[in-house]
């Protein structure tokens, strides 16, 4: 399974949330022995991370998860163009597969 691209727009200083569901040959990846990550950088050699989404198995039997940043968050993000890349992987690393990766860009926030 090769990772699928998909571009984010995360609203700073709001709660962002992503719910998927992860197929493999056509048919929900079970979960069940996973667990998910992600991060944000400013460029994929930045050695720092920017934030780092919560990841939950929603439905592991239906390949259901959900990837999400809070208001607090979002709001020490500066506004601009960042990558991210979402995993699943088993205990210890033993399988680490790449879901989904892109460009996320952070829009400003006007009310504070």
């Amino acid at each position: 399974m090769s990772a699928g691209t998909y571009n984010l727009v995360i609203d700073q200083g709001s709660d962002f949330a992503l719910d998927l569901v992860i197929k493999e040959g056509g048919s929900a990846l079970n979960l069940s022995n996973y667990s998910g990550r992600a991060q944000l950088r400013t460029s994929v050699t930045a050695s720092s991370t920017s934030a780092t989404f919560t990841v939950s198995i929603t439905n592991a039997a239906n390949g259901a998860l959900k990837m999400q940043l809070p208001a607090a968050t979002s709001s020490g993000i500066s506004a601009g163009q960042y990558v991210y890349d979402l995993e699943i992987f088993t205990a210890n690393n033993s399988i680490v597969k790449r879901i989904m990766q892109g460009e996320a860009t952070i829009t400003p926030e006007v009310t504070r």
